[in-house]
């Protein structure tokens, strides 16, 4: 094992992980101290708000420096924090009544709750263009159809996290609402072009970087017109050519959860570790079993002794980590009190919201 080349050559800190259980384990809280970039959370962390706080607080004293907490707060039913926190309407019921004020008023909202209980990092807005109307990605998460209005509202709600300091998080790159294959279950193929993407599927994106996203989380999806070898998630043709040189992203890109079928089915974990960063991805995700964060770590580890990263680049990507931990840094403030999670002007907001939805319906 290569411990110490890690820690030396910022392994861990291009890695963030999952686990399961209430407590934070001992395998974790030695990766936080070497110097893993981040922790993604879910409603199986914890079982009320006060559990989710004394967590994210073990997990900043274990890390001893600034550390990105990630969870997924889209709204709606399929991505969204159970109660007490507020039940919000979903992207798709925002997106029908197309008002960016309304939706940056929900992300701020949704900041507020989540800097409560000590998350500085949304995994949302979701920007994939609900085109397909089989696919299982989109479903009720997606603002729409349209670009430049998926553009305005994703734009909205990265303001509105910005707002209250965290970190918004827009995906999936390059866009995954053409498709009806769950990346979760096998990897969906999209026979979109270059001229199509420009058109349509990068148009949130662009917006996105326009607005400041600090982070942008990839697709697992092959676009064989494309690249026809390598998902987008392991493409330095989607990764380094569109996304870092033709749209100008200098924030984080992170990969999605390489646990997934999609990768998992063709590549070991440590391979997809290493062929992500390598494609210009910065951070990647294994978000369901930490005991894959040692086995990629070492791989990435063996990959860097063996010359396969270029140096500039490497280094590169080292500054953006930094720049975002110092982001992390300096967005800190005192939390709110747990109070503010499902309070009476949250509740009263979500109430307007669905009564403007069923006024559209009369």
């Amino acid at each position: 094992m290569m411990h110490g080349r890690r820690a030396d050559a910022g392994i861990l800190e291009r890695l963030l992980a999952g686990f399961h259980g209430t407590s934070v384990p001992s395998d974790i809280a030695t990766l936080l101290a070497g110097g893993l970039s981040g922790i993604a959370l879910y409603p199986r962390n914890f079982g009320s708000p006060s559990e989710l706080r004394a967590l994210t607080d073990a997990l900043r004293r274990a890390a001893g420096a600034p550390l990105l907490i990630g969870i997924d707060q889209e709204g709606g039913t399929r991505f969204a924090l159970p109660p007490p926190f507020t039940a919000w309407p979903s992207p798709a019921d925002l997106g029908r009544l197309g008002d960016s004020a309304l939706v940056e008023g929900v992300a701020r909202a949704i900041g507020v709750e989540l800097r409560a209980v000590g998350v500085n990092a949304d995994f949302a807005p979701m920007l994939d263009l609900a085109v397909n109307p089989e696919s299982p990605v989109t479903k009720d998460r997606s603002f729409g159809r349209e670009p430049a209005e998926v553009a305005r509202l994703g734009a909205a709600f990265l303001r509105g996290l910005e707002a209250e300091g965290v970190l918004g998080c827009a995906k999936h790159f390059p866009g995954h609402g053409d498709t009806a294959l769950d990346p979760h279950l096998d990897l969906p193929s999209f026979d979109g072009t270059r001229e199509r993407l420009q058109r349509e599927e990068l148009v949130p994106f662009a917006a996105a970087i326009g607005a400041g996203a600090p982070l942008i989380m990839t697709a697992h999806i092959l676009l064989p017109r494309i690249d026809p070898d390598r998902p987008a998630s392991i493409s330095p043709t989607i990764l380094r050519g569109i996304l870092r040189q033709e749209m100008h992203f200098d924030g984080v890109i992170l990969a999605d959860d390489l646990a997934m079928g999609a990768l998992a089915r063709r590549y070991r974990r440590g391979d997809s570790a290493v062929m992500t960063l390598e494609a210009g991805t910065d951070i990647a995700m294994l978000c369901h079993d930490s005991s894959a964060i040692p086995d990629a770590a070492d791989a990435v580890a063996a990959a860097l002794e063996a010359g396969r990263f270029e140096g500039a680049e490497w280094a590169a990507s080292g500054a953006r980590i930094a720049r975002l931990r110092e982001k992390m840094a300096a967005q800190e403030r005192p939390a709110p009190p747990l109070e503010v999670i499902g309070c009476r002007a949250h509740l009263l907001l979500a109430r307007e919201i669905r009564e403007r939805l069923a006024a559209l319906e009369t």
